[in-house]
């Protein structure tokens, strides 16, 4: 008498996922949470080991830069790629390559060999992987949701992944002062290996099969005039190349900088950096209720608050003042990462995702390796209080100039988008880091 009861209630447990969770969208959304774990401590492990080295803002600079210019140099090739070979291999086989590449550096760091040459090798590896794992995941995901709940999907994933960000950001710093970065990198590796071994096991037979293009050229052409023929689109990643290339400054050089100088060390700055996660967490829970009708309106009017960082590091604010700028920046920021993800997914035919994400990604991070290698100098030049209110005003423009495009102002929702696999395509942002800041978590 009593099996029959216990299946009654095992039942509810059976059922409790939402229907627009599928298989390949849990794998995606736990590969994911895994490496942000190691990526945002590994993003400040890096940074003090420039310091141990005896690098200042230079130093860093150049190895941030050394991150972003492959990938911004690779990443149209990486979009093409991605939309002729299974999506999934190609995400298994970036993070491998950016397993290595951490675990080498976190040896280099532990055995104090490293060097800053070194290193710039190292973090372009890591960068090289990105460049082919993003246009690949952003289509991945897409695919992975049904056009009536993808804004719900989106601003779930994100929270999970932005959850993953605070805890990955504030063991970060406390491990980088009590254990030294070398082993934060170790982490960041481990993780690499255990999302990738995840990702390898994302179901692709129910994508449409693509048809033969003309070869690698041709479909980047096709992916050109897919991204050229949208203002909003073209607009938007101007404006986030703009946007995107000023917070890399701020984030890899500045920020961690002042907190060194002037905040105590790295555990405020990974404070603060957990408190941005927070926000974004919590304009992801926004965004899980939230539907607005012009979702790129919207979106962009919520990118004026990432102007706050700037300006609080700026003044310089004390921890909390700096810790509270970060919180409201993360909520705008996500409001506007759910909207564009649900405008991409309700725009773009699923066979051009990895081709227009690639221009999207390229376009958005085309200025970060320029703007990381000049904060030092423009520190030197400028000074550092000045070069940040710089910044702050920069973005605030850029963000007014975009809401004169009359299609962001007014492209709306539509009650039914293309279904699972873009079996019903309509007709024809960004996604990190800004990272996160930058949009790109492997």
């Amino acid at each position: 008498m009593n099996r029959p009861e216990a299946t009654e209630r095992r039942t509810p447990f059976r059922t409790r996922r939402p229907g627009w969770a599928g298989r390949n969208y849990v794998l995606l959304t736990a590969a994911t949470v895994v490496t942000n774990l190691g990526t945002h401590g590994a993003l400040i492990a890096t940074t003090w080991a420039v310091f141990e080295t005896g690098g200042d803002a230079g130093d860093v600079g150049l190895v941030a830069m050394a991150r972003f210019l492959p990938l911004v140099l690779f990443l149209l090739v990486g979009g093409a790629v991605a939309d002729r070979l299974p999506r999934h291999r190609v995400m298994v086989a970036a993070n491998a390559l950016n397993c290595v590449s951490q675990a080498a550096f976190a040896a280099l760091v532990l055995t104090g060999e490293a060097q800053i040459w070194q290193m710039m090798v190292l973090t372009g590896l890591c960068g090289t992987g990105q460049a082919f794992f993003n246009p690949a995941a952003e289509a991945m995901l897409m695919s992975s949701v049904t056009g009536e709940q993808a804004s719900r999907a989106f601003a779930v994933y994100r929270m999970a992944m932005h959850g993953a960000a605070i805890g990955g950001a504030a063991l970060g710093g406390a491990l980088v002062a009590f254990v030294g970065p070398g082993w934060v990198l170790v982490i960041d590796a481990i993780g690499f290996a255990v999302a990738g071994g995840l990702r390898a096991f994302l179901d692709v037979s129910g994508t449409p099969e693509r048809a033969p293009g003309g070869g690698l050229f041709a479909d980047l052409r096709e992916g050109w005039q897919e991204f050229v023929g949208r203002p909003w689109l073209w607009s938007i990643v101007a404006q986030f190349s703009v946007v995107v290339g000023l917070i890399g400054a701020v984030e890899s050089v500045f920020g961690p900088l002042v907190a060194r100088d002037q905040l105590g060390g790295s555990r405020p700055w990974g404070i603060a950096l957990a408190a941005y996660g927070a926000g974004t967490v919590a304009g992801a829970v926004l965004m899980t209720r939230w539907k607005p009708r012009r979702m790129l309106f919207v979106g962009t009017l919520c990118v004026f608050p990432i102007a706050l960082p700037s300006a609080a590091l700026a003044v310089p604010l004390g921890a909390a003042g700096l810790t509270a700028a970060m919180f409201v920046s993360g909520v705008a920021i996500e409001v506007f990462g759910v909207s564009w993800m649900t405008t991409m997914h309700q725009e773009i035919p699923e066979e051009k995702l990895s081709r227009v994400s690639a221009y999207d990604w390229f376009g958005s991070t085309a200025l970060l390796p320029l703007t990381t290698a000049l904060a030092g100098p423009a520190e030197s030049a400028f000074g550092r209080s000045e070069a940040l209110w710089g910044a702050a005003a920069l973005m605030t423009v850029v963000t007014a100039l975009v809401l004169l495009v009359p299609d962001v102002r007014n492209l709306t929702r539509r009650p039914h988008t293309k279904e699972v696999g873009g079996a019903v395509p309509p007709p024809a942002a960004p996604s990190a880091d800004p990272e996160g800041a930058l949009r790109g978590n492997g």
